[in-house]
């Protein structure tokens, strides 16, 4: 569910700056939903970012007018997490559950210890109808050339998420799939992100996350387990 970017933070960019940016990325998710293997997809990253706005991969931010330590975006993205009835043997009869795409904002703020965040977004695609809060703490550190970046979030999911993604309608209960409308609930992730720099403008970068799935999530009859694990990998050269 959530969807790290390619680059660490980096110093804010100066009016008149910009750069761009091309590369490849290959997500690997192990799903929880019931005789679903792992989900692996190949992704496209193109990156620009100037003063006002960013883009990476299926991400865009319009950069807000910061209040002190505090930065504000406003935020756009393409999430890919629905699934068709052939993804798994038990989803059979299922209707599609298509992926979303989600705006919002977020706020962050930025001290010399740790950086506090909380992003709101909703469905925009009108899929779910469905809003997410999250809150998220972080921290960057250097090494050289390294630099490890880890994470720790609670994401809130309201009813009109988790219905969609992870109910059962009347009409796809079967024996051993009961109707499940689903509820509200809070997911817990962790996460760390490890950046190389091969060069003044080559990066690589391995995202490691696990998410440790909410009461209205693994309550339901789709799911057979409690939490979700992921990596994606990366390369980026810019220009």
């Amino acid at each position: 569910m959530t969807s790290p970017g390619a680059l660490a933070q980096e110093p804010p960019f100066k009016r008149g700056e910009s750069q761009w940016g091309i590369g490849l990325g290959v997500d690997v998710q192990r799903e929880a939903y019931r005789d679903m293997g792992n989900d692996t997809q190949g992704i496209p990253l193109i990156y620009f970012e100037n003063y006002w706005v960013r883009v990476m991969g299926p991400g865009v931010e319009l950069k807000l007018p910061p209040a002190g330590p505090v930065s504000f975006r406003l935020k756009a993205r393409y999430a890919m997490e629905g699934f068709e009835a052939s993804d798994s043997p038990y989803l059979a009869g299922m209707a599609e559950r298509e992926d979303g795409v989600w705006i919002g904002g977020q706020a962050t703020w930025h001290t010399p210890f740790v950086n506090l965040s909380a992003e709101l977004m909703g469905d925009a695609s009108s899929n779910s109808e469905g809003r997410q809060f999250k809150l998220q703490a972080d921290r960057r550190f250097v090494s050289g050339k390294f630099s490890f970046t880890p994470r720790l979030a609670a994401v809130h999911l309201d009813q009109e998420y988790v219905g969609y993604y992870y109910g059962v309608n009347a009409s796809e209960a079967i024996p051993g799939r009961p109707q499940y409308e689903g509820d509200s609930t809070i997911n817990m992730e962790v996460g760390l992100r490890i950046d190389y720099t091969l060069s003044p403008k080559q990066n690589v970068f391995l995202d490691l996350r696990s998410t440790r799935l909410g009461d209205g999530i693994k309550d339901s009859p789709l799911i057979d387990r409690s939490s979700q694990t992921g990596l994606r990998v990366g390369y980026l050269y810019r220009f």
